[in-house]
């Protein structure tokens, strides 16, 4: 269960993604770009095809499925026999659960009714087959013990966590895309009918129609779509007559190329690119999350692990060369540990009648 749908430079200008790519580089392990470490597996493309066909043809007989750490195999969670003949049938893993897609959509929307809360999180983590919910420092004890009072009638449903920071759009002043005096990072470079465009978060493209790749620089594409809040991506046409290659930098010298969009499966392995923080790595923990941001909420986003800090904000997630998501923002990062946001990447690409490349 995922979606209930309610998305060098200057002359030579390769790419924007994160910051700036140029050329073409392998792939390592796991389908994580080398030199990136992965502790999680990444889907093989046959795993993304037979996730999302699952998830349509199973309905609410499907709370969801995830990568088994150990294995690397798909597994669908059902609740009924006919799912589990079904998903069997397909290949997949099959795990008997007690919550089906109906009931944890029913516990996220008391959440949303009833606790609606600035700094909280909340998403569908399939491996427990629960509601995870995610709330920051900025929450106070009251609304804690709201928030917990609300999951208690929800017959464990709902499990809560504190994480240390402040949820908030990861948006700076200052390097990578620059526009209407504030920094952020590209995603992908995109395609429709010949024309080049890039997509990034919808919080950046509300901020300016112009984009350039320096602080001052001349303008290299105009915003010609935003989408925030609800949902948190952009699209800019290129207009300084560039053609920019489709691959992401891994800030190592070398760069990744993208062929293939996807959704997110959780317990996959995945990489961040962003301008700020350059390239790092987590693990996917829930889909069909809702962040209430202090500016307004997000629907049908993606929780991983990954860190990020302010600036990476647009910036590319992505499993070797399948894009896989838009940087929102996160609560911050402990050590290695982070708890960034991605906004699908598919469903931006769906909006904007654009593909990868």
């Amino acid at each position: 269960m995922r979606r209930t749908t309610r998305a060098r430079v200057g002359v030579s200008l390769l790419l924007v993604i994160g910051t700036l790519g140029l050329g073409a580089a392998p792939s390592g392990a796991a389908g994580v770009p080398a030199g990136v470490p992965a502790a999680d597996p990444a889907p093989t493309p046959a795993a993304y095809a037979l996730d999302a066909t699952l998830e349509q043809r199973l309905g609410d007989a499907t709370a969801g499925s995830y990568l088994d750490r150990g294995t690397g195999d798909l597994v669908v969670t059902v609740t009924t026999d006919r799912a589990a003949e079904q998903a069997r049938a397909a290949g997949a893993t099959v795990r008997r659960v007690t919550r089906g897609a109906a009931e944890l959509r029913a516990a996220m929307d008391t959440l949303e009714a009833e606790a609606k809360i600035t700094g909280t999180s909340w998403g569908i983590d399939p491996r427990t087959n629960q509601v995870a919910v995610e709330a920051d420092r900025s929450v106070s004890a009251r609304d804690m013990a709201r928030l917990g009072a609300v999951a208690d009638r929800l017959d464990g449903a709902v499990r809560i966590a504190r994480v240390p920071g402040v949820f908030h759009r990861e948006v700076l002043g200052g390097g990578a895309i620059y526009g209407g005096g504030s920094r952020c990072s590209a995603a992908f470079n995109v395609t429709k009918g010949g024309a080049r465009y890039f997509v990034t978060a919808g919080h950046c493209t509300n901020i300016s129609a112009n984009w350039s790749a320096s602080s001052g620089g001349a303008v290299i594409g105009v915003r010609e779509g935003t989408s925030f809040p609800t949902n948190d991506y952009g699209i800019v046409r290129y207009t300084d007559g560039s053609s920019p290659a489709g691959n992401v930098d891994l800030y190592n010298g070398g760069t990744q190329d993208i062929a293939s969009a996807a959704d997110a499966v959780v317990g996959q392995s995945l990489s961040k690119s962003g301008s700020t923080t350059k390239v790092t790595s987590g693990t996917v923990t829930a889909v069909n999350v809702t962040v209430n941001y202090g500016d307004g909420p997000v629907y049908n986003m993606v929780r991983t692990t990954a860190c990020s800090a302010g600036g990476d904000s647009g910036g590319a997630h992505f499993a070797g060369s399948v894009a896989l998501g838009i940087h929102s923002g996160s609560s911050g990062c402990t050590g290695t540990s982070g708890s960034a946001i991605h906004q699908p990447v598919k469903e931006a690409l769906a909006a904007y009648g654009v593909t990868v490349y």
